[in-house]
Formats: C-alpha cells, structure tokens, sequence
C-alpha cells in the first residue's frame, strides 16, 4: 500500500470575516503529483502556506505521514512560491548552499547537492555567478534549485514553469517527474491546465475557498460528456452540418472539428466522411480539464 505522505481533513482558515480555506480535505501519496487548482482568491496559496506551516490551520488538521506539523519537519520540505524569493546581488552557491544549511545539511552535502542540480541543468558555471546576472527563466531554475536541493519528502510549487520558454518548460517537467519517480510528494498548483493533465494523477479543484470537484483525473474526464470530434480527410466533405446531433462545423487546414450535442453522432460523422473520400484521421475528443475547470468555476480562470 502506498503512504499517505501529505494529508489535509477539514481544514478551515479565517481572516477576520472572511473564509479563505473552508473544509478542505484532500491526500497526496508518497511519489505522486497532486494538481490545486482554482481562480485568484480561490484559497490555494492560504492552503499551500498552511502546508508549510507559515501559518495555522483555524480549524481541522494537516498531518504529514500520519503526524502533525513539528520542526523537525523543516527539512522534509521544500517550497517554489510563485514569487521568487532569491537574493540578486549574492552568488548562487553561497546563499542554496546557506538555504540548504537551514534545512539541515551539512555545508558539503549541500555543496555535492547543489553542483548535482547545477550539472543537471547543464549550468555548472552558475555556481559563481549572482542571481541578478541570470535571465528570469535561469533565476527561476535556480529557484527550483533552492527547492529541491536539501532532497525533501514534500515539494510545494506554486506556478512552477510560469515565465519558463518551451525548451526550459520540458527541462522542468523531466525533472519534476524524475522527482514523482524517487518517491517525492509534490503538491502542484498552476493555471495551465495542460501542465495539470500531463502531470498530476489527482486534482482538486477550488471556488471561492472551498472544493467544488476532486479525484481521479481520468474518473472525472468520464463523467462530462464528449462534445467535439477532430476529423481529418484528404478532401473536403459535404452534408456534416446536416448530421442529427452536430451543432458546429469548423473548417480547419487539414479537415474539421465538429462540435456535437450527442455523441451518437460522431459514427454518422465517420460514415459521411468514408463515403466520401479518404480519413486520414477520426477521434472522439475527451473534455479538456480546461473545459471541465471553465464549467464548474466559470470563466475567470486567470
């Protein structure tokens, strides 16, 4: 069976007269990303901070592998908040190695520790150099480094890849599930739903400081309905719009998406198109979790 690392039951935080978190509950496994997710204001970095014990749950309990927070727990954690937190004008490998320190190694552990990420990164020479001398995207690493270097349990990260190009995005998420793979607990919180899908097995979903859906990624793509087939033909196709159950026709540059209101329609759709011509390509689109997230939060995802 595998550990429950991370726990949060009926948690509750208030600030004066308002409820930032309200009875959230939600597990995260021993080697598992969780995905948090919600618009501004929803409650995730109030949650988050209570994971790391900055501030105090007002009511319920959060326990880590079945124990309530203590210092000792300092260095099981590690922290990407969304505002990065490096000094620029200190050199890299003096103030990780000093962060690391403060979570419990030993200075040549974390030096061996900091030259391995470094490595891993493919920046050796940044071990000399000052923050402020780094692109944002390379601070940001260098961040993550900070994070990760003292080897905790549980990373918390909070808009990991934002402000990150596509290759330096890649890089990360290799290292992140490389992370998932060794066992580590991350809990994960970002707007781009498609880091979500690819990354996170579980999710739970916040509105205005409360759950509003949470499990199973997959179990909970098969509850909505399948409303757009991707149709892809060497030639155009007459009569689509025409079929029982389609509601839109969309051309595209290799053939159309087609938005349905039954997916009895989608075998109609395989039909015409056959009858017509050669199909390069036929598939019954699962809802996007950007979908599902816009259904049960609205528009204001941002």
């Amino acid at each position: 069976m595998v550990a429950k690392r991370l726990g949060l039951e009926q948690v509750v935080k208030e600030f004066g007269e308002k409820r930032a978190v309200d009875q959230i509950t939600l597990q995260v496994e021993e080697g598992e990303i969780y995905g948090l997710l919600g618009a501004n204001g929803a409650g995730k970095t109030t949650t988050m901070r209570m994971v790391l014990g900055l501030i105090y749950p007002d009511s319920g309990r959060i326990l880590y592998n079945g124990k309530p927070y203590g210092p000792e727990l300092q260095s099981q954690m590690g922290y990407l908040p969304e505002e990065r937190g490096l000094y620029p004008k200190v050199k890299v490998s003096e103030q990780i190695i000093y962060l690391a320190r403060l979570r419990g190694m030993s200075a040549a552990e974390a030096d061996k520790s900091l030259k391995y990420w470094l490595d891993r990164f493919e920046v050796p020479e940044y071990y000399d150099k000052k923050i402020e001398e780094l692109s944002k995207g390379n601070q940001q690493k260098m961040g993550f480094v900070a994070a990760v270097v003292h080897k905790p349990q549980i990373v918390i990260m909070d808009e990991a890849f934002s402000g990150l190009d596509p290759v330096n995005v890649e890089l990360l998420k290799a290292t992140v599930k490389e992370l998932r793979d060794q066992g580590t607990s991350i809990l994960f919180s970002t707007h781009r739903m498609e880091h979500v899908e690819e990354l996170c097995r579980n999710i739970t979903i916040l509105d205005r400081s409360r759950t509003v859906l949470q499990g199973d990624l997959r179990e909970i793509k098969k509850k909505y309905p399948r409303e757009e087939v991707l149709l892809y033909t060497a030639g155009e196709v007459e009569g689509l719009d025409r079929i029982p159950g389609v509601k839109k026709v969309s051309r595209q540059e290799r053939g159309y998406d087609i938005s349905i209101s039954d997916v009895a329609a989608a075998k109609l759709i395989l039909k015409t198109a056959m009858e017509q011509g050669e199909v390069e390509r036929f598939e019954i689109k699962e809802p996007t979790l950007n979908q599902i997230f816009i259904k049960e939060v609205g528009e204001s995802n941002e």
